[in-house]
């Protein structure tokens, strides 16, 4: 198993690698397509990684995945498992992939805050124009009154 690389982008500065020692791959049957070698290969993939103990990140990154994956973890280990192929060598590509988009966007900082705006005195008038408008169309459509 190779080292996992995560391109640089919001969060992550640097070419981030996650060395192979701290990732974890176990094979099983899975229940997938997979024709008459369903039961015969172990082609489901779970790929983990101790986000506590990892030592490819920060103090502050390992607090910011900590604090964005929460609902992912199990304990501090992020687990990702893809059975969505026939082949090991295409699920365990998918399971890397998945991995360094869960991480990537992990890592990335949080949106910055929306500035509040009021809509222009222009598209006030005009809106309020369409519904006067609106209101003759419909206007138009009633009954003429007895009398």
């Amino acid at each position: 198993m190779d080292a996992l690389p995560l391109a640089p982008g919001p969060g992550i500065p640097d070419c981030l690698v996650i060395p192979a020692s701290d990732l974890s791959e176990q094979f099983t049957r899975s229940s997938g397509p997979g024709g008459q070698g369903v039961n015969t290969t172990d082609s489901k993939v779970q790929l983990s990684i101790d986000v506590a103990t990892t030592t490819a990140l920060s103090d502050a990154q390992r607090r910011r995945v900590l604090r964005n994956l929460d609902h992912r973890l199990a304990g501090t280990v992020l687990r990702v498992q893809v059975s969505t192929q026939r082949s090991q060598l295409r699920n365990r590509t998918e399971a890397r992939n998945r991995l360094a988009a869960l991480l990537r966007e992990a890592l990335a900082p949080p949106p910055p805050a929306r500035r509040k705006t009021r809509p222009t005195r222009g598209s006030v008038k005009r809106r309020r124009a369409a519904k006067q408008h609106r209101s003759e169309i419909k206007a138009g459509r009633r009954r003429p009154p007895l009398d």
